[in-house]
């Protein structure tokens, strides 16, 4: 059965039990500050489980697309050396939100397996949760146990810890026992030798879990203790990758239909056969996997980067790179080529990946590019090291620098010591980055109270488009505490008039006023699982009492007029550039925006001009606000509103149009275009491969922009004495100072060569070798000159010179290259070490190496110990 049979009929079987067939959701998350991607099937309805929100439908059925590097679920080491873990994977999964319970989703479990894709009854083993004595003090699931027995004979039916068969989301939120569903594919002889049973839950490769039933009946409150949730609820989710392997008769994961097309292109990619040797076959699983979840992250709006998500994409990719470049013997990017291979094989089930295909490839094409080059000054940076490690070992310290500030990996470090008979302080390497994840995880610790709550608040109701102010009660709240932050409380009101950050726009601010007068300032606005945050320093004094919620006006009126710049600048851009034109990214805050969108080439200046020109022609025009609201996902989409790829949308939208400009937006705007005041760019630049940057500015922005560059001009034109002509005065001025420059040049040229002949006389012989160190009134590139000079004229040359400019010290080391060969010298180790007298450090080539330091009274000392050294 193929797999996209197998995917079908899951969905197909769950739709013939009245569910309602959804769409993955993006694998990144945009309002769960608990999760950076969806980790498991049920992240994308956190907001149900939790009574934020209302369902669709109590039972829905879908294919959620997962990703598992991060946090409490990371398999990302594991992946590629067993046959059954992932970085990307897809979950399929059946949901009762308050419907069905164990009876019904154990049946169902039942019958699709055993009867729809015929898994013989004998090779499988359930699990139910055995029951606690801990602190929950729960009993045994024996409900599930019992309605087991109906479809599975007892000694098939195992008890499962807590570890295995209780599933919770976080420390946080709705839990319960769970019952797994694990297979034995091993074969006949190997059944006899062992009982499955023994092997459950034990990382065989053949005896795996496919299928977790979840029944979700608690809530786990932030002090541990739990309570009964008043709807109970089925989450389950079952692992498709391990299902084709069950289904298709193999033995790997990477033996079905889903990874053998990936597979077979690497092998011609890379000439290399899978199969036949361990660590080859670990890499190309490797790359077959990584490659998948770094094309579904991009295709849903995650590019690589240095922070947050981003690293998380980026270090997934490097580790693929890696491997291929370790075991595979890549040298070059290749790791895009499979994007095509991925997009035929998965693009029917996920759209994304065909329309997004081009851009994948260039991002990852970029990325390899750029970590190969990172390798190659390692594997230098690592020669270096090897040089100066005196012993067997190279210190954990230098190989966790090299880790850290260059991106160099560890293993490959560890690999290449061992080809040349080193050993790693794998130790200290250790400690290092245990510091660093000690520094890191003690500045982002939070610790979040559970919510009190004043009131039950089933709908909060968001009133913002309408008003800014309001008078609201506030129904729960909590106390968050961080390093960063300090102590801050979170308050949910009954309804608001203040938007929560989203969509690229910061949340608004400004105050409560009590009955009394008394005010709160608020801080920032966020959404969290479908609730409207508000978060305040002090709790306020009356807080049974009513209150009037007030939007800051100048915040709103800021933050709405880059919004509103940022859909015309869209519109803009693919009229002047092309359709072809997509948004990746924005940031829209008070002060400026920030736009990204995909484009295979530099913005020439005159089509900046076009843009700001186009803009601000609509700003003139005084286009005004056509908001629609709660109008058919499709029936927007066929009036020509923009979509954008990695949001997350209902069945009904907004629709925010100025003129020919149609967006589905949920955000703030300005009522006319006219409030935006002027269009003003800033900057425009590449943010990877295939993906630009414009940030620009509005309104009080664009004003102060212009009487700031008027108040430049005035006082330049004053330095030029009021020129008629600005611009001829400056070029007049540059065309002088470069005149005077090479003058200079010219006359340091000539007081170089007059010192290389009082330099030749000034050589002395010390062990057969040409010596000389001296402080030089000359700058670095002189004295660069001057060594070549004399090394081109003298053989066994060793200089040393140093000089004073501004305040810093320079040393500068040559050393002839024979002496390099012969006697091992090393002009950069030499320099480094005597960096110290000067208090700074250096580095170069064997031959030339230069250092810089704060202490130039420190320079004849370094000249002294030069000659100690010889």
């Amino acid at each position: 059965m193929k797999s996209q049979d197998i995917r079908s009929k899951f969905l197909k079987f769950f739709e013939g039990k009245q569910h309602l067939i959804v769409p993955s959701a993006p694998m990144v998350l945009k309002d769960d500050p608990t999760l950076m991607f969806v980790n498991a099937g049920m992240a994308p309805f956190k907001e149900y489980f939790l009574g934020n929100a209302e369902p669709k439908r109590n039972r829905i059925t879908d294919s959620q697309k997962c990703l598992r590097v991060s946090g409490k679920h990371n398999d990302l080491e594991e992946v590629g050396y067993d046959t059954y873990h992932h970085t990307l994977f897809e979950m399929l999964g059946n949901w009762s939100f308050g419907d069905y319970f164990k009876k019904e989703a154990i049946a169902w479990a039942w019958e699709l397996l055993t009867e729809v894709y015929g898994i013989d009854k004998d090779i499988l083993y359930v699990t139910v949760f055995e029951g606690s004595k801990d602190d929950d003090n729960l009993e045994m699931d024996a409900e599930a146990y019992d309605i087991w027995k109906q479809y599975i004979s007892e000694d098939r039916i195992l008890k499962g810890n807590k570890k295995d068969n209780f599933w919770e989301m976080g420390d946080q939120g709705p839990c319960g026992p769970c019952s797994e569903i694990h297979v034995d594919i091993r074969s006949a002889e190997e059944k006899a030798k062992v009982d499955g049973k023994s092997l459950v839950n034990m990382d065989h490769p053949q005896v795996v879990e496919i299928w977790n039933l979840v029944f979700m009946q608690y809530n786990r409150k932030a002090n541990g203790a739990l309570e009964a949730l008043p709807n109970k609820h089925i989450d389950t989710g079952m692992g498709f990758e391990r299902l084709c392997m069950v289904l298709q008769g193999v033995q790997s994961n990477y033996d079905t239909d889903v990874f053998t097309p990936i597979i077979r292109e690497i092998e011609t990619i890379t000439d290399k056969k899978y199969g036949t040797n361990e660590k080859v076959d670990v890499a190309i699983r490797v790359i077959s996997d990584h490659v998948r979840a770094v094309a579904f992250s991009i295709a849903d709006g995650q590019l690589p980067s240095n922070t947050g998500a981003g690293y998380v994409i980026r270090r997934i990719l490097r580790r693929a790179v890696r491997y291929g470049f370790t075991f595979l013997d890549k040298k070059e990017p290749f790791i895009y080529r499979l994007v095509d291979v991925l997009s035929k094989k998965m693009g029917e089930a996920f759209p994304e990946l065909r329309s997004q295909k081009v851009l994948i490839e260039n991002v990852i094409k970029e990325e390899e590019s750029s970590f190969l080059r990172t390798l190659d000054q390692g594997l230098v940076l690592l020669n270096g090291i090897v040089e100066e490690t005196q012993g067997d070992t190279v210190s954990g310290e230098k190989a966790f620098e090299l880790y850290d500030t260059y991106g160099f990996p560890i293993d490959l470090t560890a690999l290449i010591l061992s080809e040349k008979n080193l050993k790693l302080d794998e130790k200290g390497f250790k400690a290092h980055l245990q510091k660093q994840k000690d520094r890191s995880r003690s500045a982002s610790e939070t610790s979040t109270e559970d919510w009190v709550v004043l009131f039950e608040d089933d709908v909060q109701e968001f009133i913002g488009y309408d008003t800014q102010e309001a008078n609201v009660k506030i129904a729960r709240y909590r106390k968050v505490t961080s390093k960063k932050e300090g102590e801050m409380y979170q308050l949910v009101f009954n309804l608001t008039p203040f938007y929560p950050e989203g969509g690229g726009q910061v949340g608004d601010k400004g105050f409560l006023q009590d009955e009394h007068g008394d005010v709160v300032y608020i801080l920032d606005t966020k959404k969290e699982n479908n609730v409207i945050i508000h978060l305040i320093k002090e709790l306020p004094e009356h807080i049974n009492e009513s209150f009037k919620a007030v939007v800051s006006s100048e915040h709103r009126a800021l933050s709405s007029s880059n919004h509103s710049a940022t859909h015309l600048l869209h519109q803009a851009l693919r009229t002047i550039l092309g359709e072809h034109v997509e948004q990746k990214g924005s940031l829209v805050k008070t002060q400026s925006l920030r736009f990204d969108f995909s484009h295979f080439s530099k913005v020439t200046l005159e089509q900046l001009h076009e843009i700001e020109d186009f803009v601000n022609a609509r700003i003139e025009g005084k286009l005004p606000l056509e908001e629609q609201r709660n109008v058919p996902m499709e029936k927007a989409i066929e009036e020509g509103a923009m979509a954008l790829f990695g949001e997350k949308y209902g069945d009904t939208v907004r629709t925010i149009r100025f003129g020919q400009s149609v967006e589905l937006c949920g955000g703030i705007h300005v009522k006319n275009t006219a409030d935006i005041w002027h269009f003003k760019i800033i900057s425009e630049g590449a943010v990877a491969s295939g993906i630009r940057r414009i940030e620009a500015i509005t309104n009080q922005a664009a004003k102060d922009y212009y009487t700031q560059n008027n108040q430049a001009y005035l006082e330049m034109k004053g330095l030029l004495n009021n020129a008629k002509e600005p611009v001829k005065a400056l070029e007049q001025l540059q065309e002088e100072n470069n005149n005077l420059k090479k003058q200079i040049e010219n006359l340091l040229k000539d007081k170089a060569k007059n010192i290389k002949g009082e330099l030749k006389n000034e050589l002395t012989e010390i062990n057969g070798i040409q010596f000389l160190a001296k402080k030089l009134d000359l700058d670095a590139s002189g004295i660069k000159d001057v060594c070549f000079e004399l090394g081109s004229q003298f053989e066994n040359l060793f200089l040393l010179f140093g000089a004073e400019k501004d305040g810093k010290a320079i040393l500068s080391c040559y050393i002839s290259k024979e002496l390099v060969a012969n006697k091992g010298l090393n002009a950069g180790n030499i320099v480094r070490a005597l960096g110290k007298h000067i208090q700074g450090g250096g580095g170069g080539q064997p031959f030339f190496a230069t250092a810089g330091g704060k202490n130039p009274a420190g320079i004849e000392a370094a000249l002294e110990a030069a000659k100690e050294y010889l």
